[in-house]
């Protein structure tokens, strides 16, 4: 069905980009150069504008005021909003305002899809809660993968590929990121979709069992072998085998996986025979791998067998957009399973709380978040004071009794409605001067990059840059794009440098190996 959307943007070239999308995807653009501009236009087409699309930083009213406008005249048209500069605090800033959404310029054809989609889907609720797509735990497609951010949805094109043929496939990223559910997706896509999904956690398993249960054995092959176990391996014949933290196997293991790699060939312990198998293999590690090869933990020859077609999975925190569209979803999940007589919608502050934290426990502890927080919800809406664990780990943010939520001093105060015992406030100042302090090594002042070395030379160049470099990302928390901002450089010339000078993101003052 075609829908209105209201762009505003002061760019023409962007605003055209924008439009040429909107149209390809069936819709209609209007068009407004600032925020009066694009207030006027909404008063003249009264109720036909579905969604908004919203730039930030715009001149006589820019995104900020137009929100705020918004609410005085208590329009709930589901705002998109549009950041090419600022980091995660100007994104919470406009989410605690009321944003629906947010998009990072510049935005592709898939992720405005995913926006523009989800955005109408809000507006043309009919007060009733949602039933799930598909039971929990129930079979998989790449439909239920949800994503927003370019970075994930290219993960979903790469598993679409792979899925087409019986390529192995390694999934690699930290625990919680979603590595099982791609490969249930990349299995249900597959021409095996009807056969059998076997999961196997590796590092689950007692070493003294890890090669049983893989392969199998024969009744009597060894004491408390009293009758015969088919194994994984067969258990998957004609289907798939996902190795979960493949990583951990023991390396007597792994040269009997290689032979199954190679050979379709697996030896059942206490067997006279090798059995045939035919077997779809995904693997999936939180590990570095050819880390673990150089190190002696994991076989060359396999790993070169196994990596034919690796995807990386991004830790959430390096895709922020994710986190709204992932925090509906599970909320409209969890209120159909609790069967909820109304719907449950989040609060804008609560919104901004959950994407302004880095979640390292990644998708998992999102889930089980948002479980609790509809398992233990008093009224129909999500409020901060709902996430209290979540508002005592963020950096910089403080308990106070003041009602509402806010993030340093990148704009005007906006609050939000909430708990006054549960709001949390940022102290920046303090914040800034403890990553300083962190900062400091070899003897240097806070705050301060030598410019000679202890022998009263100049400094290489380089030398220096990468101690900048290292210092922003401390310093802005590896907010990636706050940090090239501040850097004067592009965000691809700054993963350049951190790979050139070997700087880990997440550990940016560890010294290069």
């Amino acid at each position: 069905m075609t829908s209105h959307i209201l762009v505003i943007d002061d760019d023409p070239v962007q605003r055209r980009l924008l439009t040429n999308m909107i149209e390809r995807l069936g819709h209609v653009a209007h068009l407004a150069d600032n925020g009066r501009s694009g207030l006027e236009l909404l008063e003249r087409k009264g109720g036909i504008i579905n969604v908004i699309l919203l730039d930030l930083l715009m001149p006589e009213m820019n995104g900020h005021g137009f929100l705020d406008a918004l609410a005085e005249r208590g329009v709930d048209t589901p705002v998109i909003v549009q950041t090419g500069q600022g980091g995660i605090e100007t994104v919470v800033h406009a989410m605690q305002a009321g944003a629906f959404d947010f998009l990072v310029k510049p935005v592709s054809p898939e992720r405005l899809s995913v926006a523009l989609g989800n955005a109408l889907k809000m507006a043309s609720r009919d007060g009733k809660v949602k039933t799930s797509r598909r039971p929990r735990g129930g079979a998989v497609g790449f439909d239920d993968v949800v994503s927003a951010s370019p970075a994930m949805i290219r993960v979903i094109d790469l598993a679409r590929r792979a899925a087409q043929s019986n390529i192995p496939i390694v999934l690699e990223g930290e625990s919680g990121v979603g590595k099982e559910m791609v490969a249930r997706a990349i299995q249900s896509a597959s021409d095996r979709s009807g056969k059998p999904l076997i999961t196997v956690n590796c590092g689950a398993i007692p070493h003294n069992l890890v090669e049983s249960i893989l392969f199998g054995h024969e009744k009597g092959a060894f004491t408390g072998a009293t009758e015969k176990h088919s194994g994984k391996f067969v258990d998957a014949d004609g289907g798939t085998l996902f190795l979960d933290e493949i990583g951990d196997l023991p390396l007597e293991v792994q040269v009997k996986l290689l032979r199954a790699v190679q050979q379709g060939e697996i030896e059942t312990i206490g067997a006279r025979h090798p059995h045939r198998v035919n077997v779809r293999l995904i693997s999936a590690t939180n590990k570095d791998l050819i880390n673990e090869v150089r190190e002696g933990r994991f076989r060359e020859d396999l790993y070169y067998r196994l990596n034919v077609f690796p995807i990386t999975i991004p830790a959430l925190r390096r895709r922020k957009e994710d986190v709204p569209v992932l925090v509906r979803s599970f909320v409209d999940r969890f209120a159909s399973e609790q069967r909820l007589s109304t719907p449950l919608t989040v609060s804008s502050g609560a919104m901004a709380l959950l994407t302004a934290y880095d979640w390292p426990g990644n998708i998992r502890q999102l889930e089980n978040a948002i479980f609790r927080a509809v398992v233990l919800a008093d009224g129909n809406e999500l409020t901060v004071k709902d996430f209290p664990q979540i508002a005592t780990q963020i950096p910089g943010y403080v308990v106070s009794d003041r009602s509402g939520f806010s993030w340093g001093d990148a704009g005007p105060e906006r609050t939000a409605a909430a708990d006054p015992a549960a709001s949390v406030y940022p102290d920046f100042a303090s914040t800034a001067k403890s990553m300083e302090a962190d900062a400091t090594h070899d003897g240097r002042m806070e705050n301060a990059i030598a410019s000679v070395d202890e022998g009263g030379d100049v400094r290489k160049l380089a030398e220096v840059e990468e101690e900048l470099i290292r210092f922003a990302l401390k310093f802005y928390r590896g907010q990636m794009s706050q940090v090239a901002r501040k850097l004067g450089i592009g965000r691809s010339t700054l993963y350049r440098k951190l790979k050139d000078y070997g700087i880990d993101p997440d550990n940016p003052l560890r010294e290069a190996a």
